[in-house]
């Protein structure tokens, strides 16, 4: 089954929760994952969804668009080297 996500949506409204806003003093990764939960998914980079993934976020609607990535790519690459996308979704618990 193939699920339809909206690339002009963003997390926030996919997943109908906002969350507040970081702490002043929040850490660059906190910061980072905040913003971009605001994002449309759609626009999200390689290394945006290795991040968001690696930090179990948004998992329902970013997973199925890492696979697309992963498909033309398996060894996509975001800030951390060559196939650490595939490194996120694979080290994800099995639930998911």
């Amino acid at each position: 089954m193939t699920v339809s996500i909206d690339p002009s949506r963003s997390l926030e409204e996919l997943e109908r929760d906002r969350w507040p806003a970081p702490p002043p003093d929040a850490t660059r990764l906190i910061a980072t994952a905040h913003a971009l939960r605001s994002r449309p998914v759609g626009t999200l980079t390689v290394e945006d969804l290795r991040l968001l993934i690696g930090q179990d976020i948004g998992l329902a609607v970013l997973l199925p668009l890492a696979v697309e990535v992963l498909r033309d790519n398996p060894l996509a690459e975001g800030h951390m080297g060559e196939g650490d996308l595939l490194r996120a979704v694979l080290t994800r618990t099995p639930a998911v």
